[in-house]
């Protein structure tokens, strides 16, 4: 097997470390942060393609370069979902979401301010890679209490199935590989 995946996306190349996940699979890993200029052209792509909302969210942490360029671009305010509460978040609300990259289980959180901020809002989720799409519900879960309005779901990668899904915008996809083939 290779021990790097050649990546095209937003008209840039990058080689990925292949990271064993299991004994069945492993995964391209993609890591954009400290590389601004794929963070910022993958958040030009994205402007393109997006819906027009009133706020951003992203789940911590791998989210947060590309949220922020968005916002940027879209002249748009952008929420992060922490994965712990804060001192300083105000009754915090919290979902929980397994992640194929990350081990057990982890949460999702708001605070009580940001809450009432998606409230009756129209919100994009943004998020660097959807693979199996756990993040996307549990951001999905924490809006839903809010009463937004999802009005699109976007990442620069799908990954493996994900590819195959209508609800989301991506802009290239990112393949799960099986060991030992």
């Amino acid at each position: 097997m290779d021990k790097f995946f050649t990546l095209h996306v937003a008209g840039l190349e990058r080689k990925l470390p292949i990271c064993r996940i299991n004994k069945e699979i492993s995964i391209a890993a993609f890591i954009m942060f400290s590389d601004v200029e794929l963070t910022v052209r993958c958040a030009e792509e994205l402007a393109k393609r997006v819906p027009e909302c009133d706020i951003i969210i992203t789940a911590e942490s791998k989210g947060i370069p590309l949220a922020y360029e968005l916002a940027k671009i879209t002249k748009k305010e952008y929420i992060v979902a922490r994965k712990h509460a804060k001192l300083y978040m105000l009754e915090p609300v919290e979902v929980s979401v397994q992640s194929i990259s990350t081990k057990g289980m982890q949460k999702l959180c708001l605070d009580k301010r940001d809450l009432n901020k998606l409230a009756g809002k129209n919100i994009l989720i943004v998020d660097d890679v959807i693979s199996t799409g756990s993040s996307l519900s549990a951001l999905e879960s924490l809006i839903g209490k809010t009463g937004g309005n999802v009005v699109g779901k976007a990442a620069v990668l799908a990954e493996g199935d994900a590819a195959n899904r209508k609800d989301i915008i991506y802009l290239a996809q990112l393949p799960i590989i099986k060991n030992g083939t």
